[in-house]
C-alpha cells in the first residue's frame, strides 16, 4: 500500500522535519487552516510540493542571497497555499488562476489583513515566475490577479517628543559596571537605529571593521546581502565613541569577536533581546515602540524636513523606490502646512 505522502496527502511529522538552522519551519497552518492539536507537529508537504518547495527555496538562498529569515516566510506562505490546494486535490504545479484568487478571498474572510495577504501573494508571484523559468509549469496562475488595495499601509512612527524620550534609553535601578556598559551599549544602538534606520537583522550583525568613524558613516548588509553605507549624526557618534571606549571591553569580558553590539561573555545579541530593549526604552514615552518604528521614524521625519525620496530610499536600502514612496503622505503634509503658512492667499480672509 502506498504511503500518505505518495497519495498526495500531507502528513504529520517532528518539527525538525522540512527546517534549517535558522529557527525551524513557520507553522503553516493560520485562521485558514487551524493548527493540529498535537503542539510538537506540524504539516508537511507531499512528495510533489516537497520537491518543488525545496527547489524553490534553495534557489532564494543559493542565488538570490535571501536571509534565512526572509526564506522562512516564504516557505510558511507557500505551505499554507499548498495545504489550501490539498484540500481541493490539487499540486501546487496544477494550481490555476481561480485557486489563487478563492485562496485570497478565504484568507479576507478569515480577516487576515491586506498587507499579509499582499505578502502571501507576493511569495506565489516569485514562485510560479520560478517555475515558469524552469520550465515547470506553462502557465502563471498570479497573472492578472491585482495586489490587495490594504497592502501598502502607512508606517507607524513616533513623534520627535517619543523619539527623544526612546533615545535616552531604558531606565534601570540596578548599577555596577555591567549594568552601565549595557545602559552605554542601548543607548549607542538606539542612537544607531534612529541615525542609519537600521533593521533588526542588521544592527546585530554590524562588525566592528563597518564602523568608519573617520568618515561617520557604517557600512550595513541589509536584505540579500545588498551592502549600503549609511551616514551617522553627532549625536550617534557620541554615543558609539562612549560605548567604545567604556562599555564594549567590559562586556566582552577578555573575549574577541567581531561583531560591533555585544552580549554579555561576547555573545551575539539575539533579536529578542533587541525587541526588548526597545519596548523597555520606549516605555518612558508612553508608547510601546518596535526597533521597526524606529526606522520608520527616521525616515518619516527626515521626509518631515524635506529630504527627497531617493535620499531616504539609498538609507532605507530599498531595492525600488515604490517601495520608499509610502512615505509621500508625510511630504504632502509637510507641503500643505508650508503652503498654508507662507501663500499670501491660503487663509481666508
Amino acid at each position: 500500500m502506498s504511503s500518505p505522502a505518495r497519495r498526495g496527502i500531507w502528513v504529520l511529522a517532528s518539527r525538525d522535519h522540512f527546517s534549517d538552522n535558522s529557527g525551524g519551519l513557520a507553522a503553516s497552518a493560520s485562521v485558514l487552516f487551524p493548527a493540529s492539536d498535537n503542539a510538537h507537529t506540524q504539516t508537511v508537504p507531499s512528495v510533489p510540493n516537497f520537491q518543488v518547495l525545496s527547489s524553490f527555496l534553495d534557489y532564494l538562498k543559493i542565488e538570490k542571497g535571501l536571509a534565512s529569515l526572509t526564506i522562512s516566510a516564504y516557505r510558511s506562505d507557500i505551505l499554507q497555499f499548498a495545504d489550501f490546494l490539498t484540500r481541493r486535490k490539487r499540486a501546487l504545479t496544477a494550481a490555476r488562476r481561480d485557486d489563487v484568487r478563492e485562496f485570497i478571498r478565504q484568507l479576507f474572510a478569515n480577516s487576515v489583513d491586506g498587507r499579509s495577504v499582499g505578502r502571501k501573494l507576493s511569495a506565489l508571484r516569485h514562485l510560479y515566475k520560478y517555475l515558469l523559468l524552469d520550465k515547470v509549469v506553462e502557465h502563471d496562475p498570479t497573472l492578472n490577479i491585482d495586489s490587495p488595495k490594504q497592502w501598502k499601509v502607512l508606517p507607524k512612527s513616533l513623534a520627535r517628543d517619543e523619539m527623544e524620550s526612546v533615545l535616552r534609553g531604558p531606565h534601570t535601578a540596578t548599577t555596577g559596571k555591567e549594568a552601565a556598559s549595557i545602559a552605554a551599549r542601548d543607548r549607542a544602538m538606539l542612537e544607531m537605529f534612529y541615525a542609519g534606520a537600521l533593521r533588526v537583522s542588521e544592527i546585530v550583525g554590524v562588525k566592528l571593521e563597518d564602523l568608519k568613524f573617520d568618515l561617520g558613516c557604517v557600512l550595513v548588509r541589509g536584505k540579500g546581502d545588498k551592502e549600503r553605507i549609511v551616514p551617522l549624526g553627532r549625536s550617534a557618534q557620541d554615543a558609539l565613541s562612549e560605548y567604545m571606549k567604556n562599555a564594549r571591553s567590559q562586556l566582552a569580558a577578555g573575549k574577541s569577536s567581531p561583531l560591533l553590539f555585544l552580549g554579555r561573555g561576547a555573545r551575539k545579541l539575539s533579536r529578542q533581546r533587541v525587541w526588548q530593549m526597545v519596548g523597555a526604552a520606549s516605555s518612558g514615552a508612553g508608547r510601546h515602540a518596535s526597533p521597526h518604528m524606529l526606522r520608520h521614524s527616521c525616515a518619516t521625519h527626515m521626509v518631515e524636513n524635506g529630504a527627497d525620496l531617493r535620499t531616504v530610499q539609498t538609507i532605507l536600502g530599498h531595492s525600488d523606490i515604490s517601495t520608499t514612496q509610502v512615505y509621500t503622505h508625510v511630504a504632502l503634509d509637510r507641503l500643505k502646512s508650508v503652503y498654508q503658512k507662507h501663500h499670501p492667499r491660503a487663509k481666508a480672509r
